[in-house]
């Protein structure tokens, strides 16, 4: 008997395990401002202590389940001769025996994860069952009973199951809602409340009985409890931040993931087991406000180009309820919802939703005809078929289609470098490729600021003249000239260096990145994160490959006056048990190392408050970044952006169009958030000529701003110490005495220029002498005022004319 005893015990939990057992527990994330935005789970669980439990719903289970709980050793042997006699029973005539188990059973089935029908599993179920009564008190084994069990609904234990059913918590559960709870047990499926309501009544009214037979109700309380409807909500309505983050949620799981594994098998910390609580960057409102607006544009944009077919179809004749609901197919806005097409007529078609409820979809309400030709849409959908709809009516439904382009998001704190929010496409439902982090773009004129900030780094100015006329570059005998061209295919002569950026002439990028050197504007893209690019000329009209948050975080930094900032969407997490395992600022780290860190002393010592070093480095010169930033405030107000100009607050920011154009950008913002947004097609194409960053891309950074900056303060954008503001005539580039800016008009002819020292233009004694003279001739024959306007006009640079020399000079062929 003792072998027979050892050799069902092997590989059983000891003692000491099951003292250290905790259950697998969702991981829950917070939101910017700490309040609960989303949870991580295949169990939705929420594990509570014994005392948080109230008596009416332990003893609701109690009578449910096992009302000697408390008094046997962990097996009811009346329970178990009467099991014993049911199974040999149904051995012989068939069918399933009743199991008998206590709850101290039941938890030891949990924790074997073993669900055989077998006489060997309730042998070891029962040594368990010994040996957790001989470890655990009573109110421990009721705790893990009441976190474990699995109760319907994908909810394990009391607490997750309250929500799923009332949408409340445990302490403010009524009589009949804890006696409806406590029936589920057995079988969840057997007492679903929709399907089965009737048995889930008779069920949960012979729990209440049971409850007055042991005292724990009166007969009064019993009745008017059995009188009450079961009252509970329906399936998933309760699942308050299911869908809260979309992309951004996506992005910080998959971050989890890598860092600390999956399963429990991959660590305690695991994403789906180890009761996680992560805190995020992500601000709610301004999340809704870019899903929201990206969507916007999107349909936009897409809108008049035909319907399209999901591709996606079920059986109509089997459970298409559940084959609707579980389709992986996302509808973005709040009021389209996913449909089947359920029949069909001449006039109209049936339609079917997830909740079983269905709807009238009208001939007249799908006449979108069908993109790439071959009729309308009504013509094209058939029974099975599953659709995007529109709520029109009480009952009445119309036709969408989900837009073919695609586009990404990313909001982000200019200080810090937190995402505050991110959208990578239409919906993350279905089309989790996220867009805003993993589509590498070409950004096209929004590149141009890498350039400029390069140039300014080395020499030029905002009023440097530049020539806005053509350019070509001898790239061997193999290749001929490569020219270069505006967008709209003119010339403007020279113009300043500000016009050029507030215009987006790309003659003028070319010419200064010539000027400046190639090498150094990779080299600062690379700096700032952008990407690594070869040393071709083209790249600096944004030929090469990055990500919107790549490019947006290079102008936080331009807005952080050059000050390193990395993009984070995690802040810290903390394990089930508070302990903080990940936190993205270190600065605490690196404190006093051989200390062990001045974060973390005891007791003050007396000194100084600890101050923690900044984590930035200074990655561009201050100065020639505030410049840049200055400048592309000349973008909103008279440039390719004066779209958001109505928008009243500080802003800059550059728009982009690449050849094609095959995508549009919008990148800017204000001195506390910026924003980028870029449309293109996953396999990307032309979008039409009329496909620009000022007419999409921008429109929808400004329907953002409109909501995520409306209670901000307007903030004006600071300069770094040594910055000299000088009025300047805005066409010539020259110093302006006796005349000040307005504000009224945007396009005054006087403006504020921002300049380095000693840098800014000023008045020449020698002018004002030669002009003197002027009647006077010099002995090169020519007027002295043209003499000495060429000594107050800035050097322009000059092409070498031997192109071998030109390429060296580079450091490469363009």
């Amino acid at each position: 008997m003792a072998l027979v005893f050892v050799w069902f015990a092997t590989g059983l939990p000891s003692s000491e395990k099951l003292l250290a057992y905790q259950p697998p527990l969702p991981t829950n994330v917070r939101g910017y401002e700490g309040n609960p935005v989303q949870t991580f789970a295949r169990e939705r669980r929420v594990e509570l202590a014994f005392d948080e439990y109230p008596p009416l719903v332990v003893n609701a289970f109690i009578s449910a389940e096992d009302k000697t709980f408390f008094s046997h050793g962990g097996i009811d042997y009346p329970g178990l001769v009467g099991a014993v006699f049911d199974y040999t029973t149904k051995s012989v005539t068939g069918g399933r025996a009743k199991g008998g188990s206590t709850i101290t059973q039941q938890v030891a089935k949990y924790l074997l994860q073993d669900d055989a029908y077998a006489v060997s599993r309730k042998v070891r179920e029962m040594i368990l069952a010994f040996r957790l009564e001989d470890t655990l008190s009573k109110q421990q084994i009721l705790e893990l009973y009441l976190n474990s069990i699995f109760l319907g609904r994908n909810a394990y234990g009391v607490q997750a199951a309250s929500r799923a059913y009332f949408d409340k918590d445990v302490a403010d559960l009524t009589l009949p809602e804890a006696a409806y709870l406590a029936v589920l047990p057995k079988a969840p499926s057997n007492y679903d409340p929709v399907r089965a309501t009737e048995r889930a009544l008779g069920r949960r009214n012979y729990v209440l009985r049971e409850m007055v037979k042991n005292g724990y109700i009166t007969e009064e309380q019993r009745a008017a409890a059995a009188a009450t409807p079961l009252g509970t909500i329906r399936y998933g309505s309760s699942a308050k931040f299911r869908d809260q983050g979309g992309y951004f949620m996506e992005e910080v799981r998959r971050d989890l993931m890598k860092r600390f594994g999956e399963t429990a098998d991959d660590g305690a910390n695991s994403v789906y087991a180890g009761g996680l609580w992560v805190r995020t960057s992500m601000v709610p409102k301004m999340q809704d406000a870019a899903a929201e607006a990206l969507r916007e544009g999107l349909a936009t944009f897409d809108g008049g180009r035909g319907w399209r077919d999901t591709g996606l179809s079920i059986d109509v004749d089997n459970d298409w309820q559940t084959q609707l609901r579980v389709a992986a197919l996302g509808t973005g806005f709040p009021d389209w919802k996913k449909a089947v097409v359920l029949s069909k007529s001449s006039t109209s078609a049936r339609i079917g939703f997830a909740d079983g409820s269905t709807g009238t979809l009208a001939e007249s309400a799908a006449r979108m005809p069908k993109r790439g030709g071959g009729g309308t849409a009504y013509e094209n959908i058939r029974p099975g078929m599953i659709i995007i709809v529109k709520q029109m009516g009480l009952n009445s439904y119309a036709i969408r289609s989900i837009p073919e382009v695609g586009g990404g998001f990313v909001a982000e704190e200019v200080h810090t470098g937190r995402v505050l929010a991110m959208q990578g496409g239409f919906d993350v439902v279905g089309s989790s490729y996220n867009r805003a982090t993993q589509a590498n773009r070409q950004p096209g004129s929004a590149f141009k600021p890498i350039v400029y900030v390069t140039a300014l780094e080395n020499g030029m100015t905002p009023a440097s003249i530049i020539v806005d006329a053509p350019f070509c570059v001898w790239q061997g005998a193999g290749l001929g000239n490569k020219c270069f061209r505006n967008f709209d295919g003119k010339y403007s002569g020279p113009k300043t260096m500000r016009w050029g950026v507030e215009q987006s002439r790309n003659l003028m990028t070319i010419r200064a990145a010539a000027q400046t050197g190639m090498e150094r504007v990779v080299t600062n893209a690379s700096k700032l994160g952008v990407g690594d690019y070869d040393r071709y000329l083209s790249i600096a009209l944004g030929a090469g490959d990055t990500t919107v948050l790549k490019l947006t975080n290079a102008y936080a930094i331009l807005a952080n006056n050059g000050r390193s900032v990395t993009p984070t969407l995690i802040d810290y997490v903390q394990d089930r048990n508070g302990k903080v395992i990940f936190r993205s600022d270190n600065r605490c780290q690196v404190m006093e190392p051989d200390n062990g860190g001045a974060c973390n002393s005891v007791d003050w010592d007396r000194k100084a408050m600890p101050r923690p070093p900044s984590r930035q480095k200074q990655l561009l010169d201050a100065q020639a970044a505030y410049q840049m930033v200055h400048i592309m405030e000349g973008v909103i107000e008279r440039g390719t952006a004066t779209v958001l100009r109505d928008l009243d607050r500080p802003l800059f920011g550059k728009t982009g169009t690449t050849s094609g154009p095959t995508n549009v950008w919008f990148i800017g913002g204000t001195p506390e958030v910026v924003a980028g947004v870029y449309i293109g097609y996953d396999q990307p194409r032309p979008m039409g000529h009329a496909a620009q960053g000022g007419r999409v891309a921008a429109p929808i950074f400004k329907q953002f701003a409109q909501v995520a900056f409306k209670d901000m303060p307007k903030v004006p954008f600071v300069a770094p110490p040594g910055i000299r503001m000088v009025r300047i005539d805005r066409a010539s580039g020259k110093r302006v005495f006796g005349s000040f800016p307005t504000e009224v008009d945007p396009k005054s002819s006087v403006i504020w220029e921002a300049f380095q020292p000693e840098t800014e233009p000023r008045r020449a004694f020698r002018r004002s002498l030669d002009l003197a003279r002027a009647s006077d001739q010099p002995a090169t024959g020519k007027p002295v005022r043209q003499v000495a306007a060429r000594r107050a006009a800035p050097a322009q640079p000059r092409a070498p004319a031997d192109s071998a020399e030109f390429l060296q000079r580079q450091g490469g062929i363009y």
